[in-house]
């Protein structure tokens, strides 16, 4: 395996970031609870997931997301130009032997031009700052999984012309916070984007020729330009800058299998961050063979333990697979999380909080026996 030093790698326990919502916020939440006092609520959990990250030994700290219906809502919510709804039912295929109900897709369809009400984490910085123990770690959603979902052929099109001028217009909305988080103190940014995922799946990619009109190759083509649009403006020293590949991560289910071999040179090549948090939790996410396309000047997060089943892996087989990547990777250059959140939606993956914060716990403990 590689052995060699080639950056210094920060934080080589990572997580994705979003964690599950204790019930009586659920609660809360669903029976409309005031204003006032959902927040004095999120707040006090809030404390409690910063104060549980510092103990079991993470360096960087996120909220949990827990003041947000899912990982994409800060953007709907501060944005003004979406019809919010709820689709039929559909199954995306339960990870492993996962017995789970039809997953509901949140519809967020444009039918208006797109116009900034807030900041997108107005609502979320000025407490994390406030209370963070250590460095923080903000989260976005790619500005590429809105086309895809929110443009309505009928509805949006009377709008914007077609997906490409709608992704550019929210690109333009984004590029203004993330200069501002870059600004602001915030040491690491991540970008949530399932939908590099549809570009490494056979039948995704029919779906983009058959249901978008369009050609994968060249709708790959955009998505890395337009997230390099925003990662550009909050490019400064000391601000690491991370995209998180998603495969789904809805109700323990997941919607895209296969290897990251169709697209990881060109990929892994062209997107200017810092960190790849790649998902690695079981055989439908391919081997590690790709990573030889990665520039030794990154940092991959190997996404070994999954958020979606509670069986807690063991230090032994995670260090196996580590060791597995550093046949393609070199050791130093990689770092180690959960595959994804815990709940990129409020109601969360099917585990407990407890089976949620042992799987944190290992991510702490096998980093320590492999890195030291």
């Amino acid at each position: 395996m590689f052995v060699e030093k080639a950056v210094d790698v920060k934080y080589r326990a990572d997580h994705i970031g979003s964690l599950l919502r204790p019930a009586d916020l659920l609660a809360a939440r669903s029976n409309g609870t005031d204003r006032a006092k959902l927040r004095t609520l999120e707040d006090q959990h809030i404390l409690h997931v910063l104060k549980k990250q510092k103990e079991l030994g993470f360096e960087i700290f996120t909220d949990g997301e827990l003041r947000r219906r899912n990982f994409m809502s800060t953007f709907t919510d501060a944005v003004g130009g979406f019809d919010m709804g709820l689709s039929v039912p559909r199954d995306w295929g339960a990870a492993g032997d996962a017995k789970a109900t039809p997953v509901a897709d949140v519809t967020v369809t444009v039918n208006r031009k797109l116009r900034p009400v807030q900041r997108l984490t107005a609502g979320e910085l000025p407490f994390l700052k406030r209370h963070s123990p250590g460095d923080i770690k903000v989260l976005l959603p790619s500005a590429t999984q809105f086309p895809a979902i929110s443009f309505k052929p009928a509805v949006t099109d009377k709008v914007y012309r077609d997906r490409s001028e709608l992704l550019w217009d929210i690109v333009e909305i984004m590029k203004k916070d993330y200069a501002e988080l870059a600004s602001a103190g915030v040491q690491y940014i991540q970008i949530d984007a399932p939908r590099y995922s549809y570009y490494i799946d056979p039948k995704w990619r029919d779906w983009i020729r058959s249901e978008m009109g369009q050609d994968p190759e060249a709708a790959l083509d955009e998505a890395i330009r337009a997230d390099n649009a925003c990662l550009k403006v909050s490019r400064t020293p000391g601000v690491i800058l991370a995209i998180h590949l998603c495969r789904g991560n809805n109700r323990s289910h997941w919607y895209a299998s296969g290897g990251y071999d169709a697209i990881a040179e060109k990929l892994f090549g062209s997107l200017n961050v810092d960190r790849f948090l790649l998902e690695y939790d079981g055989e439908r996410s391919g081997t590690f063979e790709p990573l030889r396309f990665v520039p030794k000047d990154k940092i991959v997060v190997l996404g070994l333990i999954s958020t979606k089943k509670p069986r807690l892996e063991t230090i032994d087989e995670i260090v196996r697979r580590i060791e597995e990547a550093a046949k393609y990777f070199p050791l130093e250059n990689l770092a180690l999380s959960p595959q994804c959140g815990f709940a990129s939606t409020a109601e969360g993956n099917l585990l407990t909080e407890d089976e949620q914060w042992a799987k944190l716990k290992l991510v702490i403990d096998t980093a320590r026996r492999v890195w030291g």
